[in-house]
């Protein structure tokens, strides 16, 4: 009795001791005596109190009063997680969804040069943040709450759980936790196909980028720029984009740069809208990376730099751009900026190819057909995707089925092609596209519109360019299905302000009459402007029409000549005529834009 008496006594002296030299430690740390803070918060960590053992790990990942250290950092925190300190358990969680070292869960003792060795890259443990992010939510702590929804909704199949994740967001939402509300919103966007849907997802996104979350303003932005869910503003969009590459989003900063670049929404810079541009690059953007190269390669402003050009797409290819990759195949079979270069040409197709590149597979087949790459070359690709395809590589299958279609390595067999297709479209946009094109051709099977049809708006609905096109032209014609004119002009109108040239001739062409949309004759010469400014053959005809008619406009004959010129020089035949009845005071007939 006297024993446990005095037990008690020293223990309640023991833990007042604690408490005063936490606290103690605490104000160190507000006044800014991190190192001073440090020495004190290791002895108290050392006895098992859960607080200082957290601000230990804090201050090894921080780099606050301790030197670096990433084992160390996640070691005192993972000890305090396992004492119940649940923001432990959160910056834990959050420590193993961006992958942590096989040392952090030993204990031997770890280098203050520990984050400087040489070891492979850690990979996300979805298993271990779950846990941890699970204990934290549990508690009541709301980004835990958010995190374990991401987890429940990002993570592998057999921890995956949408109908909890949606629950975990809608609880951190409720508490004013701006990623619950990202979370909220990015869940709706994922299934979001009507406006509705879309302006759904925006009201929550629109709440976490009033808060200044990066992310939110960028996907703000995006939709903004689409009028997806919200009215279509550049203006808006491009203020979205700002805020966003101020708080270091790559996305934003690329789309930011290209914002300025072009004047769409803002005014325009071209040198600031190169330096968000390099920074969204440098910082690994692929994309940023690409569309520099294509602003260097073309001469924009300033006259063409072919190898500012290609160092930026070798630097895109670097990241896994495949359209960069194909482009340098281009460059170098063509000798654009450097000697002509049919094997490098090649080797550049073969990796674009390898990197998801519908086109290059069969550049680099016809290189191997003409004799200018070692036929060897199509026959090791056709064989390395085989046995790709074979263990179960949906890109690989998608590789092999467009090679097997174009003859690359041998005889073309789209009776096999369609196989290895069909099977990757379940995974791979680009398959789906294919698939449903030779089912549309009638190649390797009897032709079968609906069921080609049908992978064709598939492909579309996951935005693949190529399928908005051809997805809205079946539309147009009622190929495989019913007519529906105004979906197609919504296809045609988002291909078009990605640049898609042939999708900015069929806007104008819809709108200028005789297609079950309104008619809107000044829409439709912006947009046949748009596209003849692009070098679109037909375009240029058109616009000459409607200048020299004053259809959509003023009558402009000055101007028509112009674009009939231009027409001409393209072999438009028609365009010569018309430009001659210009000259003689005749009258140009009025557009037929079916």
């Amino acid at each position: 009795m006297l024993r446990g008496l005095i037990s008690r006594l020293f223990s309640r002296s023991n833990d007042a001791s604690v408490d005063s030299r936490l606290t103690q430690a605490k104000a160190l740390l507000e006044q800014g005596e991190a190192t001073k803070a440090f020495t004190l918060l290791t002895v108290i960590a050392r006895e098992g109190q859960p607080e200082a053992q957290f601000l230990v790990g804090q201050a090894y990942l921080s780099a606050q009063g301790a030197p670096p250290n990433l084992i160390e950092g996640a070691r005192w925190t993972r000890r305090a997680a396992q004492k119940g300190w649940n923001r432990a358990a959160f910056i834990l969680a959050t420590l193993y969804l961006h992958g942590l070292p096989k040392e952090v869960e030993g204990d031997s003792l770890s280098s203050v040069f520990e984050d400087y060795k040489e070891r492979e890259k850690s990979q996300p443990d979805y298993y271990k943040a779950a846990r941890w992010a699970k204990q934290a939510a549990e508690a009541g702590d709301v980004d835990g709450q958010a995190l374990y929804g991401y987890v429940l909704s990002a993570g592998p199949d057999d921890i995956r759980d949408q109908t909890q994740a949606l629950q975990w967001y809608q609880k951190a939402a409720d508490a004013g936790c701006l990623q619950g509300h990202l979370g909220l919103g990015l869940a709706a966007l994922k299934d979001a196909q009507t406006y509705e849907q879309y302006a759904q997802a925006a009201e929550e996104l629109q709440k976490a980028a009033d808060g200044g979350l990066g992310t939110a303003l960028y996907l703000m932005g995006v939709m903004t720029e689409r009028g997806s869910g919200v009215p279509q503003d550049y203006v808006l969009a491009a203020a979205y984009f700002g805020q966003a590459a101020e708080k270091n989003v790559r996305g934003g900063q690329a789309k930011y740069g290209l914002a300025l670049m072009a004047g769409k929404g803002i005014t325009r810079n071209r040198d600031r809208g190169e330096s968000w541009l390099r920074k969204a690059a440098l910082a690994g953007d692929a994309e940023a990376a690409a569309i520099l190269g294509d602003w260097y390669g073309r001469g924009i402003d300033l006259p063409p730099n072919y190898a500012e050009a290609i160092s930026w797409y070798r630097f895109a290819s670097e990241h896994g751009h495949a359209a960069s990759s194909h482009t340098l195949g281009t460059i170098y079979l063509a000798g654009v900026g450097v000697p002509k270069d049919p094997e490098a040409a090649a080797q550049w197709f073969k990796l674009a190819s390898e990197q998801g590149d519908m086109q290059a597979t069969a550049d680099l087949g016809n290189l191997v057909l003409e004799g200018e790459a070692p036929k060897e070359d199509g026959q090791a690709l056709m064989e390395f995707y085989k046995h790709a395809a074979e263990e179960g590589d949906m890109l690989a299958a998608f590789n092999l089925g467009v090679g097997l279609a174009q003859g690359v390595g041998g005889e073309r067999d789209e009776a096999e092609a369609l196989l290895w297709l069909h099977k990757a479209a379940e995974k791979v946009v680009n398959a789906q596209y294919w698939y449903g094109q030779l089912l549309l051709q009638g190649r390797g099977v009897p032709q079968n519109l609906e069921e080609g049809r049908a992978w064709i708006q598939k492909a579309a609905e996951a935005e693949m360019v190529e399928a908005e096109v051809t997805y809205a032209d079946l539309l147009v014609m009622g190929v495989g299905g019913p007519k529906d004119h105004t979906e197609a002009l919504r296809l045609y109108r988002q291909a078009a302000e990605r640049g898609t040239v042939s999708a900015m001739f069929s806007v104008a062409a819809l709108y200028g009459g005789g297609h079950d949309v309104p008619e809107d004759r000044t829409l439709a010469r912006e947009w046949f402007l748009k596209a003849a400014e692009h070098g679109h053959p037909a375009a240029q005809l058109m616009i000459g029409r409607y200048y020299a008619n004053g259809l959509g406009g003023e009558k402009d004959l000055e101007q028509a000549r112009v674009w009939y010129r231009k027409a001409e020089s393209q072999n438009v035949a028609q365009a010569s005529a018309e430009l001659a009845s210009i000259g003689t005071g005749g009258t140009v007939p009025l557009p037929a834009e079916s």
